[in-house]
């Protein structure tokens, strides 16, 4: 199993909308940068744990648990003209953007705000709070999703 953070603005897509779709599942669509989209093409697997991240917000942070839900896939909003996340570049039979489902797994008592990740010790290595680090998608240890996961006070 692997750990991830996926960052949304919640005013776009929030962890209460999560919760509240069919099967409180989603497919994470229109990510639009390669190292992102690589990580969920080559790296992501069913099962795996997320902290969902709320940014452009204040405070930004941590506010609850999903998992991923699918393999991989065309994101189907890169061949929709209407779509604000449309490619005409990216042809159907080789996509070249793809997503995964992701679904709600646990609720957190409260938010562990972005502040409050950097003044962790154990969180010190962190790839999202290293310097010009602006992924909306990163890897995170085990030992940094346990940290985070234990000071929101997840149920896991």
């Amino acid at each position: 199993m692997q750990y991830w953070l996926m960052k949304s603005e919640p005013d776009v897509f929030s962890f209460e909308d999560l919760k509240q779709r069919p099967g409180q599942r989603e497919p994470w669509d229109g990510v639009r940068n390669y190292q992102a989209r690589n990580f969920m093409r080559d790296a992501m697997k069913p099962g795996d744990r997320v902290l969902f991240y709320h940014s452009n917000t204040k405070p930004p942070g941590v506010a609850g648990i999903a998992e991923i839900a699918s393999e991989p896939y065309p994101d189907p909003t890169a061949f929709d003209p209407s779509s604000k996340y449309h490619d005409p570049k990216s042809d159907p039979e080789k996509p070249r953007w793809i997503l995964v489902d992701v679904k709600f797994s646990a609720d957190v008592a409260r938010l562990v705000s972005l502040d409050e990740m950097k003044a962790m010790p154990e969180l010190a290595e962190m790839r999202v709070l290293q310097r010009g680090n602006r992924l909306s998608i990163t890897p995170v240890t085990e030992s940094e999703f346990q940290a985070i996961a234990k000071a929101a006070g997840a149920t896991l």
